[in-house]
Order: C-alpha cells, then structure tokens, then sequence
C-alpha cells in the first residue's frame, strides 16, 4: 500500500524542518555540536535491540467494538481531529489486546471534517462526543475528562499504538510505587528506536526527550524514574487529582507545553511523576501537530515555552542549566549517587544475601537516592533484571555495558558511594574504581565474612586443606577490608572477629532485611516442619543432610504424622535422594513461600557452621512462624533461648525442641510473637536506616 497525500506531507514537513533546526543549530551551537545532533536522529539501532512491536492491519473501516466496562478503572480520552486512519489504527490496537482492567473509551472529536464521525459512531463499546467548534488539543482533553468516570484519565494520542499490557503496566506503577500523581509510557517510533525515556526540563523552560533514537531496551531508559515531565502523548493521572490541579491550563491553547506544565504541577501538590519503561506506546510523532515550528499548530512551542518559563520561574531556578548533560540531568541536583556491583544479580526468592540486596536498592530509594547496579557477569537476568527496574533500579548488562574501563571511566565520577560486594568481586574493581571513581567512597559489603564460614566448614570436617583454603581467603578478605574505605558485615559476631583481625577497619553493622508480614494461619491450622535454603551454599547441603538422617527419625518415632518440606534452588543429587526418606518432601525452588511460611507450623534451622546472619531464621519470624535452630544459626541476631527461639545442637535435643513446640500452644504463641518483635526492632528496613544514612548517604559525617 503507497503513502497517503497525508503521510507525504508529515514526511514533506518533516524533512523542510530538520533543515530549518540544522541551519538554525549551525548559528548558534557551531559545526561540532550540530554534527552530534545530525549524527545521533539517524543513529542506527541494531533490530536486537530493537522490540518487537504489534502493528495493527490498515485494513479499510468495518464496525468493531472496544472495551467497556460499567464501573472503569481508568477513562481513556483520545482527542482527534481528522487523521481518521490513525484513530483507527489506535482503536484497534486497544481492541485488539484489551487491557486487564477496566476502561471506558472517550474520543474527543474536535470538529473533523473527514469520515471520523461517521465511522466512530459505529463502533461498539465507544463513547463518542463531538465539540460544537474546534479549540484544540487542551480543550478536547478536558471534555473528554469532564466526561469520565474511572479513577484516572488516560490521555492518549490518536496517532499512537498501544502495544500489549501497555495500559495494566501503567496503572500498577501507582499500586508500586507511593505518592505517584503522574505516569507517562515509553514512546517508540514505528521503527523500534526509542522517542521518548521521559522529559527532561532545564532552567530556562526548555525541554529535552531523554533517550531520542536509542534502543529502547538501553538500561539508561529501562527502568522506572522520576521524569520532569512525560509526553501527553500517554499519560495516566487520578482523576481526583486532575480535577485538583485545574486539568489542563488553558493559557498554553490550543496546545504545547500542556503536558510539561501538568507535570510541574502535580509536583507543586506534592505528588511524584514517573516514567514508566514496561509500558510501551508506538508514537508516529509530528502526525497531528507536524513538526515545524515555524508554522501550524506547532508554532506554539515556541511561544508556550515563555509563558512556562514565566508561569515556574521559581520551579525552574532548582532545575538543572539548560546544555547539562542528559545522563547527568536524568538525576536531581543534588540527588545522591550510589553505585552498586555484585557477583550477580540478586535472586530475592532463591537466597537471603539477595533478599538483603533488594531491600537495600529499596532503602536506598526510599532515601532519594539514585541507584545503579551493575551484576560483575553482566548477565540481563530476565525476570530478576526487570523487578529491580521497576523498583527504580538503574541495571546494566552487556552489550550496552561495554567494558569495565570504558563504562567506569565514563561513568564513575558521577558516584558519591561506590558499595562492592564480596571481597573477589571487590579485587577485580578496586584499581580502576580509585582511578576512575576518586571522589566515591568505596564500601566494602562482605555478605558474611568468606574466611569465617570457611574455617567453620574445616573444623566441622576436620579438613587441614580446607582449613588452608579458608586461610588464604583470611588474606585476600583482610587485605579488600584494608583497602575499603566503610566496611559492612551483618552481625555483632563478626565486627567483634574484625575488631581483632582489622582493628583499623572502620565497620558498620547492616544485617538482613526484611519486612514484617505479620502473623500468618494460627496454631491449630498449621501444620508439619519446613527449611528454605539453597543448595549451591554448602552449609545448607550438610544442614539437611544431618537433620533428616540424624535427627527426623527421632521425630518421626513419635509423631509419624508429620511432614518435613525442604525448599530450596539447586538441590545436589544427595539432597534430591532424600525424597526417598519416610515423610520428607524435596521441592526445589519455589517461586511463592507463602503457603509453607503461613502454613508450616514450625521452621526448622539446623545448620552445624557458616557465618553471617541467616535470613531463613528472619523469613520464618517475619512471618510469625516460631523456630528451632542450632547456636550456629541464630548467632548475632539477639534471639533468647525459650523466649524468641529454641536452640539445640544434637540430634535428641533438636528433635525434642521440636516435638515440644509441636505440641505446646503457649509456647508457640510466645516465640511467634517475640520472633515478630524481633525482626521489626532488628531487622526491618528501619532498624537499618540509620546506618544507611549515615555510611551510604554521607549523613552526619
């Protein structure tokens, strides 16, 4: 099928205006400059790493229907005006893959003069209202939001195409993520390069398109973030508060600038605006408005941007100088910069060191700070990559991540704290983070102290090899902990053990965290005995090992009734054959926990060494589930014998202690809720924010 008179035109006035902004650029930013620019519109973005986009049939107008329901979450408002190909192209898009949620559908048609209303009003399921005289871009979309019901609007363009989930992704950014009043969707060109990361707005009023003809999969533009701005173009907003902050201002009619200031304006009333990757919109940019700024509709960018200026000169003295660059302005002045690099991606539902880490990305936040996590393996982690970038984590991963030099000297002078963790991770960074992240504050995380467990291990085993091995790992942690400038353990046991072996080092306490859930079924609902552990920790191989050989039989010879369910990632095959023992369940990795952390009765940890704080003992007590453990297992996380835990290191003691909660309902009930206290006053993300402040954030020193 040729181009449309229409489409020839865009392409026509397009192509008049890049030549008219080239000339323009040549005046005022010289040759270099406006070469950048030239150089980075036609940018190529290789087709992987490109996505794959839904791309409606242009199939002539037959009637349809769309999706409405009688109570909607969220009110979709589609101004037009002529253009009927793209509002068709539009509409069944939407129709085509129709949200999860509940919509209503509101076309604003503002005086066409093409098939538009005669078409749209055979559509079923729209609601079409069409303006007595044509006023504009601001004026469609407030009739249209005086029109709605749903608990937000949903402005979107006609000349856009919403791609699957787009709409089900956007609303769940304000359930994710508090005090959100804006959201805007990533803009995608037809041809899969990016249009739009959200907006960035300098001093002087101008506006700036983060992420312009990159790939959209890029980490710079893939994970939720703050935005001065999002493109009205798809933008969701509670309806209570547009009709708060006076919808669109008319003083920028009949368009441009409208969105910017919405934006501006929801931050005024305290709300945040986000932009938000996950939801993907195709933007064929330029089709309504065209792209001159010389003539048409889009002439008022030029004028509107004065009338912002005006309208948020205070706002705008705290906003970055126009020419700052994008990777430095996508931060707030001022705005904390924390690096983190660790072995790998964390995997919060597989380990606790993970657990640990996504919550403290998650404090971090919480704390205003910019964070950005780079895995050593530079692997994308799939799932486990996206949850950290919807929690507002800055992930990198090859290939976009290039080589360590070239990214940290690129990269690392914009870092205030730089928090490495395990000390051969650490050994690999540290030359090129003291030459190229000078300014940073180095914090060595050592998960546990490596040599600690190791010497555990050996002694456990009787091992003079393994006792050497653990030695050497002493000298290589000891010398990381030397060069640091913080150092981070996770228990009073081991800054004491540092105190000895590295009197200088300066070390802080930041255990595990957790939140509290709270008491899951009661006493009697519960049932039977579980472990959460993987398996690639070999303290965990030779916990189970022990318990089910030496000291479930015991167990099992008085209460033949109860089930042992062992839960971890990664069994070895001696761990799998334990399926075979009377009453014992092997059930590998298990995405949700719930069921056995509310349903389990009594967690057991029984392992003989290790280091470090075990957070299978805090997942079990965060959820109001008692527990029986070995010493080795609770050391350092201030827990009492009897009180808030039961603690055993034989096989008949172990198996007593648990044949004795089993069947004691008071004592239950006291070491569920003195578990509960426990975690909050120790291991909550509150009880750690402090030490956050102050070693991460530079508070108070």
């Amino acid at each position: 099928m040729g181009l449309s008179w229409t489409e020839v035109r865009f392409f026509f006035d397009r192509g008049i205006g890049l030549l008219r902004r080239g000339l323009t650029s040549l005046r005022t930013r010289g040759i270099e400059a406006t070469w950048q620019r030239v150089a980075r519109h036609f940018h190529r973005v290789p087709a992987a790493h490109r996505p794959e986009l839904y791309l409606p049939d242009r199939a002539p107008f037959a009637p349809f229907s769309v999706p409405r329901a009688m109570q909607p979450r969220a009110s979709i408002v589609i101004p037009v005006y002529n253009q009927f190909a793209h509002t068709l192209a539009c509409l069944r898009a939407i129709a085509a893959h129709p949200p999860e949620v509940g919509v209503e559908i509101i076309v604003v048609d503002d005086g066409s003069s093409d098939e538009t209303e005669s078409a749209l009003t055979r559509v079923a399921g729209l609601t079409y209202h069409r303006r007595s005289q044509n006023g504009g871009f601001i004026a469609a979309c407030n009739d249209g939001a005086a029109l709605a019901s749903g608990d937000y609007l949903v402005f979107l363009n006609n000349d856009t195409l919403p791609q699957p989930g787009w709409l089900d992704t956007l609303l769940a950014t304000f359930d994710q993520h508090p005090r959100t009043g804006l959201v805007g969707a990533q803009l995608i060109y037809p041809d899969g390069r990016l249009q739009e990361a959200g907006g960035l707005v300098f001093a002087d009023g101008n506006a700036h398109n983060l992420g312009r003809f990159e790939s959209p999969n890029d980490p710079r533009y893939s994970h939720v973030r703050t935005a001065d701005y999002c493109s009205g173009a798809a933008v969701a907003i509670p309806r209570s508060l547009f009709a708060r902050i006076g919808a669109f201002d008319s003083r920028y009619a009949p368009a441009y600038f409208e969105d910017t200031d919405l934006a501006f304006a929801v931050r005024d009333a305290g709300w945040r605006v986000l932009y938000q990757p996950a939801s993907q919109v195709v933007h064929l940019e330029g089709v309504t408005a065209g792209t001159s700024v010389h003539q048409g509709v889009k002439a008022y960018q030029v004028r509107n941007r004065h009338t912002f200026a005006e309208k948020w000169r205070e706002a705008l003295s705290r906003q970055w100088p126009d020419g700052t660059a994008a990777d430095r302005a996508s931060a707030s002045p001022g705005q904390r910069r924390v690096l983190i690099i660790d072995s790998a991606t964390p995997r919060p539902d597989r380990d606790s060191a993970s657990l640990r880490m996504v919550n403290l990305m998650h404090l971090l936040l919480d704390e205003g700070a910019h964070v950005t996590f780079v895995p050593a393996d530079l692997n994308h982690a799939g799932a486990d990559t996206q949850r950290l970038q919807q929690l507002g984590v800055q992930v990198w991963y090859a290939p976009f991540f290039g080589t360590p030099t070239r990214w940290i000297r690129d990269h690392g002078h914009r870092f205030d704290t730089v928090v490495v963790c395990r000390h051969y991770v650490l050994r690999e960074w540290l030359p090129l983070l003291r030459k190229y992240a000078p300014k940073a504050r180095l914090v060595f995380d050592t998960v546990d102290l490596h040599y600690l467990r190791e010497r555990r291990g050996a002694e456990l085993a009787s091992d003079p090899a393994l006792m050497r091995a653990s030695e050497r790992t002493r000298t290589l942690e000891l010398d990381m902990i030397a060069r640091s400038d913080a150092i981070l353990v996770v228990s009073e046991v081991e800054r004491t053990l540092l105190a000895r072996d590295a009197p200088a080092a300066k070390v802080d306490i930041l255990s595990n965290l957790h939140h509290v859930h709270g008491r899951g079924q009661d006493f009697e609902q519960r049932r039977n005995l579980v472990f959460v552990g993987g398996f690639r920790h070999p303290p965990n191989v030779d916990a189970v090992r022990w318990f089910v050989t030496e000291v479930f039989p015991l167990i099992r010879a008085q209460a033949p009734h109860i089930v042992f369910h062992c839960i971890g990632s990664d069994p070895t095959a001696d761990i799998a054959a334990l399926a075979d023992e009377p009453g014992v369940r092997i059930h590998g990795h298990v995405p949700d926990l719930s069921p056995y952390m509310d349903g389990a009765r009594i967690a057991v940890a029984p392992l003989r060494y290790g280091a470090g704080v075990k957070g299978k003992v805090n997942l079990s007590m965060a959820h109001g589930q008692p527990v029986v453990a070995t010493a080795c297992a609770v050391e350092g996380m201030h827990l009492r014998d009897g009180e808030d835990v039961l603690v055993a290191d034989d096989a008949n003691g172990f198996a007593s202690a648990v044949l004795r909660l089993y069947r004691d309902e008071a004592l239950w009930q006291r070491l569920a809720g003195n578990g509960l206290a426990n975690v909050e006053r120790h291991f909550s993300l509150d009880a750690a924010r402090e030490v956050v402040r102050r070693v991460l954030l530079g508070s108070g020193n």
